[in-house]
Formats: C-alpha cells, structure tokens, sequence
C-alpha cells in the first residue's frame, strides 16, 4: 500500500504544481501592476481565474505565491534606486545628511502600515481577501483618484529633500488604507505625496522607494507564515505545492517587469497625471463585477 500510494501522491502534487507559462503571466502582472495605481491584487485575482487556478486545493499556495512574488518588485527599485540606497546608507554611518533624512521620512511613512497590518494582519484576510471588498477598493479607488486630480492637478512644487517627518507620515498613514486588498498600496503613497506638495516624480520615487521596507516585510512575514504552518501541520509548503522553478520564475519576471513599469510611470504621472488610471480602476471593477454575476467566477 504505501509503496503504491507513493507515487500517486507525487503525481497528484504534479498535477497541482504551477506550469511556468503561468508562472510567468502572473509575475508579469504583479511586476507590471505593483507600482502602478491600479491595485495588483484585483489583477492577480483575474489573473488567477483566467489562468484557472482558483480552485480550493491551491488557493493558500496561490494566495502565498501572490505576496512572495512581490519580492520581484522589491529588486526591480533596489536596481533602479540603488544611488538612493547607497545615499541612506552613508547617511547612517554619518555621511550623507540627506540621505539620513530620506532614511529617517522612510521609516516615519513605513511604521503605521507595519503596526496596523501587524494587529490586523488575521481579520483582514478573514473578512477583506474576497471579490466583493476587492471591487469595491477598486471602484473607490477610482473615483478618490479622479477627483483629487481634477481638484489638485499635477501642481506639487517640491522634491523628495524637501520633505519632513510630518509629511511623511501623512503618507504612512495613507498607506495604511492599502491594507484593504484592491485599494493600491502605489495608490495611496503616490497621491499622499500629492497631497503633501511633491511633484508627480517625486511623489512616485518616494512610494518606490517606501515600497522596500514595506513590500520586504510583507514578503518576508507571509514567508515565514507559510513555512511555519507547514513545519506545525505537516503540510507542504507553497512553493512544494505549486513547485521551486515556477515560483523563481516568477519572482525574476516580476522583477523584470517592475522596472519596465516604475520607468514607464514616472513619466506618464508628468504627462497624464493620475486620472486615466481612475477610470481604469472604475473599468477593472465593472468587469469583475460583471463576472461575478454572470456566475462565471465564484465571489468567496
């Protein structure tokens, strides 16, 4: 008996894993989508369905690969913003005073979001990682970004030097809203710097790079989540469950895909501003909505 059921258990675990073709679709729309104002969540969610992976027996393994393939986009702006790393670096050992203030304004923005999503880190997967709340953010989202570019324009005077603690934790206390999947953690981070007075580059490179500590922790805490639960209950591990190769793939082309993005941003905030994105959000939202209710795609 055992020496039979072996190998069914290993086909069956095959038969789960995740091929690399999807492995790829869904980093390319985490890395394209991380940055931009749009929600990752809601589009890994599509995705997810397209790809038909929504089903029960991997969806823990699919929702943990969805926050570990963020690490992606944590390398994509370690890349891209490596002179402002360095800058933060020098600034602790003494060298670099603005580089100190940058570090210092980081970690201001970085704390309420950690503390919150530490408390609430349960109930909100409970109650929140579900179609419905998601196309709402979405829709909410949408309008919030219509409205405050059509109030506030692309009119923001000042750079990232220019900031102090008490802007920056007007934007971690924004960020926070983000904890509700589909809002857009880029979202809330790019308009509170608006609503702070950067200019729209500025207000993107600070939610970059206020992205590492943010994205890192995240990524991080659900990894140690997930081996944990494993190691109690004796269960596989999500990359055992869906496979190693496909979540590496992943991960490499979220981070490939995130630079495209971050550069692809920056300039389209200075031509476009904010709105175009809204009303993608409002779009993205009435077609889930409208999935949903077709009976196409279950709302749990």
């Amino acid at each position: 008996m055992g020496t039979e059921g072996a190998p069914c258990g290993r086909e069956h675990r095959k038969d789960r894993a995740l091929e690399l073709w999807q492995a790829i679709v869904l980093g390319l729309v985490e890395g394209i989508t991380e940055y931009l104002p749009v929600s990752s969540t809601g589009h890994l969610i599509l995705a997810s369905w397209l790809l038909g992976l929504g089903g029960p027996e991997r969806k823990a393994a699919i929702d943990a690969f969805n926050i570990v393939v963020q690490g992606g986009a944590v390398l994509a702006v370690l890349g891209l913003y490596w002179p402002r790393v360095v800058a933060m670096l020098l600034g602790l050992l003494g060298k670099n005073p603005a580089g100190r203030r940058l570090f210092v304004n980081l970690c201001v923005a970085f704390v309420p979001a950690a503390v919150i999503g530490k408390l609430f880190n349960d109930a909100i997967e409970a109650r929140l990682f579900s179609a419905w709340p998601v196309i709402a953010a979405l829709a909410l989202g949408g309008v919030y970004m219509i409205l405050l570019q059509r109030t506030r324009g692309n009119r923001g005077t000042r750079e990232i030097d220019d900031l102090r603690p008490r802007d920056a934790l007007v934007v971690g206390l924004l960020q926070c809203a983000a904890l509700w999947p589909g809002t857009s953690r880029s979202m809330m981070t790019i308009t509170g710097g608006y609503l702070v007075g950067l200019r729209p580059r500025a207000a993107a490179e600070f939610s970059f790079l206020l992205a590492l500590p943010t994205l890192g922790a995240a990524t991080a805490f659900r990894l140690y989540k997930d081996l944990a639960a494993a190691r109690q209950h004796h269960t596989p591990a999500f990359y055992e469950v869906l496979g190693v190769l496909p979540t590496i793939i992943g991960v490499v082309v979220a981070a490939v895909s995130a630079a495209l993005a971050v550069r692809w941003l920056v300039g389209f905030l200075n031509r476009r501003g904010l709105e175009p994105f809204g009303w993608y959000r409002l779009g993205l939202a009435g077609l889930l909505a409208a999935v949903i209710l077709s009976g196409a795609l279950a709302a749990s």
